[in-house]
């Protein structure tokens, strides 16, 4: 199969990546990250999300964030919204996209939003209805597509349906999630050709976290199956919970120079999203996750 020439990068830096820090980040910083990864050309930003402040305390303010941004033409700016309630302050907010969220793994959904799969898929019906009478786009992600840290191995048919049900129920897109990192591009490819079969490839996204050193890896792979819509987040923000001390997110900045290399189009500036992560890792004090930024970045001290 060909690969495509455009492709389009979901920045979730300031949601997936900043919601495990330990220390507090001003709503200020959270602004200037936003500002700036719009400045760099992303075109679809995930600013924030509406969960309870006792759970993810690093997404209180999200609401302050979005009022502050500057909003460029063209651009998406969603947050996360796990239920109605969520939904609700989202639009309050004045958010005109967000995500949910399902996994592919019964233990997961247990552990992580305390109810199995289909309870989950259900709590989102509301939401969607509310969704469509205010005229708001829905995402869809779906977790542990390539491994759960509970269950070990997915089978690729229960994730297409899941999938199968959130595109049923009218989410535009699904984003397939590697949450624990572990998946290859052999696996990445047989999924994909499963999840197909469901759902068509051009709504489909892949979100490929790096704790094996394969995102890359995987996202040629769904290249290579059609997939054009790729999820990463700035300077690598974003461990893993479920494995200490390994990676999280891939690094924007990574699949750009990937996407760069093999002559695709993302309208996205190398040179000012390297900026927009060392300028977040600074305030975060910790070291930048993306390969290409530290060596842009060294290469521009010598």
């Amino acid at each position: 199969m060909n690969l495509p020439q455009h492709v389009r990068l979901v920045e979730v830096g300031p949601r997936d990546g900043l919601q495990n820090e330990k220390q507090p980040i001003s709503v200020a910083d959270k602004v200037r990250l936003v500002d700036d990864l719009s400045a760099a050309g992303l075109r679809y930003i995930e600013v924030g999300s509406f969960v309870s402040p006792k759970w993810v305390p690093q997404m209180a303010g999200s609401a302050e964030v979005f009022a502050q941004i500057q909003q460029l033409p063209g651009v998406s700016y969603a947050a996360l919204t796990p239920n109605l309630k969520g939904f609700e302050a989202a639009l309050q907010a004045g958010f005109k996209e967000v995500a949910v969220f399902a996994a592919a793994s019964e233990s997961f959904s247990q552990k992580n939003i305390n109810c199995s799969i289909a309870e989950s898929l259900e709590r989102f019906l509301p939401l969607m209805e509310a969704a469509k009478q205010q005229g708001l786009r829905v995402r869809g992600y779906v977790s542990c597509v390539l491994g759960c840290p509970y269950e070990g191995t997915i089978a690729a048919a229960q994730v297409a349906d899941v999938a199968r049900e959130l595109y049923n129920m009218g989410c535009y897109e699904i984003s397939l999630g590697d949450t624990i990192g572990a998946g290859t591009a052999g696996e990445t490819r047989r999924l994909i050709e499963v999840v197909g079969s469901k759902v068509p490839r051009d709504k489909l996204a892949g979100h490929f976290h790096d704790t094996y050193g394969q995102a890359l890896a995987n996202i040629y792979a769904s290249l290579l199956e059609g997939i054009e819509v790729f999820d990463s987040s700035v300077a690598g923000l974003g461990g893993c919970p479920y494995a200490k001390g390994a990676t999280g997110n891939v690094a924007t900045e990574d699949v750009l120079y990937l996407l760069n290399g093999l002559g695709i189009s993302t309208g996205i500036d190398m040179d000012l999203l390297i900026q927009a992560g060392a300028r977040i890792c600074a305030v975060l004090d910790k070291p930048n996750g993306s390969r290409v930024a530290r060596a842009r970045l060294t290469q521009a001290l010598a």
